[in-house]
C-alpha cells in the first residue's frame, strides 16, 4: 500500500511539471512595446538640445523613443494645452465655431500678428495667448475643472487665481505619455464630447496634408525658473495607420534661442521619416 501511495505522489508530480513546461513553450513571447531609437538621440544630440521624442504606433500598440525616462517627466502643458481649451470653449458653448470672431481691443500685444481681430480657427494657429486667456476666464474654475476632470488631463492645478494662465506657468504638468492618451482618446472618439465639437476640432488642429498624409497638432512653450521647455504633439494619418507624437525638449546653453520655435517641428519631422512614416 505504501508503495502504491508513493508511486501515485511521483506520478502526480511528473504530471504537474509536464504540464507546466506544455504551458510555457506554448505561451507566447511577450511583445516588447517601447523600443529605443538611438538615431532619435542622435537627432536631438545634434541639434543642440536635451529631451525626448515619443511616437506611438496605434496599430501596432508599440512607442517608439530615445528616452523614455524624460517622456515621463511632467511638465507645463503650455500652449498645447489649446486643444483642450478648445474643446471645452465650443462643449461649454463659450465659442460657437470655429470661426468666432475675437475682437482686438487697440491694445499692445507680445506678436504683432496677434494685434488684429481672429477667428477661432487662426487664434489656435496663431497661438494667441490673450485670446485664449479670455476663452479661459469665461470658461470659469468650476467648469474647466469639472472637464480636466473628465478628461483625465494631466496633473492641471486650476483656481481663481491662475484660470487664465495655469497651462503656461505654475504646477500644472502633463508628460508625453499622457499627451498621446488624451490625443489617442480624441481620435478614436473616446472623449465624453459632442460630435460637433469632435468635428470641428479634427478640422482646426490640422497643420499640413498631401496625398499621403495628414498632420494634426500643435506646439508649446514655456519658460519655468528662467528654463525653456518646447512641445510638439500631435498625430499624422496615413493609409493604413495613424501615428502620435509628443516631443518635448530643452535648449543646451549655448543653443541659438532663435531656432527654438522651428526646432521642435523639425526634429519630429524628422524622427517621422526615420520610422518611415512620412518621406
Amino acid at each position: 500500500m505504501k508503495k502504491i501511495y508513493i508511486l501515485s505522489i511521483i506520478i502526480l508530480v511528473f504530471s504537474c511539471t509536464n504540464k507546466k513546461t506544455n504551458s510555457d513553450n506554448n505561451q507566447s513571447p511577450e511583445i516588447e512595446r517601447e523600443i529605443v531609437v538611438s538615431e532619435f538621440q542622435t537627432l536631438i544630440d545634434s541639434s543642440d538640445v536635451k529631451g525626448s521624442i515619443l511616437i506611438y504606433d496605434l496599430k501596432d500598440d508599440k512607442y517608439y523613443s530615445n528616452n523614455f525616462n524624460w517622456a515621463k517627466k511632467g511638465n507645463l502643458p503650455a500652449s498645447t494645452y489649446k486643444i483642450t481649451n478648445s474643446i471645452i470653449a465650443l462643449e461649454t458653448g463659450v465659442v460657437q465655431s470655429d470661426s468666432t470672431l475675437f475682437k482686438w481691443n487697440g491694445e499692445e500685444r507680445r506678436l504683432k500678428i496677434w494685434e488684429q481681430d481672429l477667428i477661432f480657427k487662426d487664434a489656435f494657429h496663431y497661438s494667441c495667448v490673450p485670446c485664449y486667456q479670455e476663452v479661459a476666464r469665461k470658461i470659469g474654475v468650476n467648469r474647466m475643472n469639472k472637464y480636466l476632470d473628465k478628461f483625465d488631463y494631466g496633473k492641471m492645478k486650476v483656481d481663481s487665481t491662475n484660470i487664465d494662465l495655469f497651462w503656461l506657468e505654475g504646477e500644472s504638468q502633463i508628460n508625453q505619455y499622457q499627451q498621446i492618451e488624451f490625443l489617442k482618446r480624441f481620435y478614436n472618439s473616446e472623449l465624453p464630447i459632442s460630435q460637433r465639437t469632435e468635428t470641428i476640432m479634427k478640422r482646426m488642429i490640422v497643420i499640413e496634408e498631401d496625398e499621403t498624409y495628414k498632420l494634426s497638432g500643435k506646439t508649446g512653450w514655456s519658460i519655468r525658473d528662467g528654463n525653456n521647455n518646447g512641445w510638439f504633439v500631435g498625430f499624422v494619418e496615413i493609409k493604413e495607420n495613424t501615428y502620435f507624437f509628443a516631443t518635448n525638449i530643452e535648449p543646451n546653453q549655448r543653443f541659438n534661442m532663435d531656432m527654438f520655435p522651428m526646432i521642435r517641428k523639425e526634429l519630429t519631422f524628422k524622427a517621422l521619416k526615420q520610422l518611415n512614416i512620412i518621406k
